[in-house]
């Protein structure tokens, strides 16, 4: 039967009220034989109820409800074992507002929704809680440096100016990373490709960071390498990320490295750190996933995973020798079709 090919239950009914047909899906919800549903009644037959007790045949009432319904509205109800369904129905008539000839109900399991309800309530408390550090910051000095403007000399204002400034950046960066976050999983984010070539983009970010660490990096350039078609500001993005991880995570940035491999453009980077554990090779591209002292908002490796694999490319997490960890980012050459009118 066609019917045991839809993921969700489905029971068919007769203009009677007759129970004709049910799905395996259904079936499985029900946890009882066919024989048991098929030729009873729906009253009979779908035995569910609101959190008040009340039954979904007599509150909806299908058969003899509003002459204009076509449709039964989804809507949360339990079973006798206390498991929650959403359930909806079609109401098939003879004629615009006549008499009901069949009903269609769909059962969907309630299970799918209620994880995905805990998923948002933790990213909500994850948010609120990375939210809330430097908004306590810029709040706090604030209003010490508004009640207390006489007793700091100008020295002390300026060092409590520039305290809260660093927590709006931080405060700007986060909101920025947890947008770039629900575009990704929203498949909203975007690239504006264009012909690149990695190695003055790489360079460009060493000279950033080089300029607010006072140390200097040097780029191995391997062959030649090849030019892609990518987003520079986003490869920008996954570029600097990497760097800072090796700084901040891996006790600094060992080497990094530029390449062709393949059809592909590689970008390595190592560090000196105590390497990534195996176990964590994966771990590291979820969101909101950190780990050690210092960590950040664990929302920096989901944005380069996701910038990475809208490129169509890869990332490669091995062990250096002899230490540290060694990130490799594939970039494929994927130089688009020749335009035609």
């Amino acid at each position: 039967m066609y019917l045991d090919n839809l993921p969700d239950g489905v029971i068919v009914v007769n203009g009677a009220g007759i129970v004709e047909q049910i799905n395996a899906a259904a079936l499985r919800m029900a946890k009882v034989p066919a024989s048991k549903i098929v030729g009873r009644h729906l009253r009979d037959a779908l035995r569910l109820d609101d959190l008040h007790g009340n039954s979904w045949f007599d509150s909806v009432r299908p058969l003899d409800g509003i002459a204009t319904r076509t449709r039964i509205c989804e809507r949360a109800w339990f079973s006798v074992r206390g498991t929650e369904y959403l359930v909806t129905a079609a109401l098939v008539r003879d004629r615009p507002a006549g008499k009901v000839t069949q009903i269609v109900v769909c059962l969907r399991s309630c299970e799918q929704r209620d994880r995905l309800d805990r998923e948002r309530s933790e990213l909500v408390a994850t948010v609120a809680h990375e939210l809330r550090s430097p908004l306590t910051g810029v709040k706090g000095f604030t209003s010490t440096l508004l009640n207390n403007w006489d007793r700091f000399s100008n020295d002390q204002r300026k060092l409590i100016l520039e305290t809260i400034d660093a927590d709006a950046d931080r405060l700007t960066r986060l909101i920025s990373e947890l947008l770039d976050a629900a575009r990704i999983d929203s498949g909203r984010l975007t690239l504006r490709s264009e012909p690149l070539h990695i190695v003055p983009l790489v360079e460009s970010v060493l000279r950033n960071v080089s300029a607010g660490s006072g140390h200097t990096h040097q780029l191995l350039i391997e062959g030649d390498p090849h030019k892609i078609w990518a987003d520079a500001d986003r490869l920008t993005q996954v570029v600097t990320n990497l760097v800072e991880n090796a700084m901040r995570h891996g006790k600094g940035l060992r080497q990094i490295s530029v390449g062709n491999a393949d059809d592909c453009v590689y970008v390595r980077i190592t560090d000196r750190g105590p390497g990534i554990a195996r176990e964590n090779r994966k771990r590291i591209f979820n969101r909101f996933w950190s780990t050690g002292p210092g960590a950040g908002s664990g929302l920096g490796m989901y944005i380069v995973n996701g910038v990475v694999e809208l490129h169509h490319g890869k990332i490669v997490i091995e062990d250096n020798e002899p230490e540290g960890a060694a990130i490799t980012v594939m970039l494929p050459v994927n130089e688009p079709d020749v335009m035609t009118d």
